[in-house]
């Protein structure tokens, strides 16, 4: 099935010391994506492979939840990783690594506007995190 939503979120960590597995075992979550430092990934011209500069560890909403806005799917993100979590704000920073939601949204028309909930903001900005949204037109 394709997903033809106009709008879909992840939650990633990422760093140098991010270990896929610890975030597997501490979210108790099978990420959708998990690569450490160093994994070979296909070059920029798609031939050969360059070593991953981070580590990244991340579970997104694109085939669970079919909105075309954004809170459904960051409030999806939110239940499935039970966020905010005590102490999660200090793990990330002691590995040196970032969090954040990185938000997929299309807007072809120019007239829709991103729906990220104030509580939403308050939240990740608790946890040292930030809100990315990547606008397609």
């Amino acid at each position: 099935m394709t997903n033809n939503a106009l709008a879909h979120a992840s939650l990633t960590i990422t760093g140098e010391q991010v270990s896929p597995d610890f975030w597997t075992s501490y979210f108790d979550v099978e990420p959708d994506i998990a690569l450490v430092k160093g994994a070979p990934i296909k070059g920029p011209s798609g031939k050969g492979f360059v070593q991953r500069r981070l580590g990244v560890w991340g579970v997104d909403s694109e085939s669970a939840i079919h909105s075309d806005l954004l809170e459904p799917h960051l409030r999806f993100l939110i239940k499935r990783l039970g966020l905010p979590r005590p102490g999660l704000r200090a793990l990330v920073e002691q590995t040196g690594a970032k969090i954040r939601f990185f938000c997929f949204w299309v807007n072809q028309t120019g007239d829709r506007i991103p729906d990220v909930p104030d509580d939403i903001r308050v939240m990740m900005e608790s946890l040292g995190g930030v809100i990315e949204i990547d606008e397609y037109k």
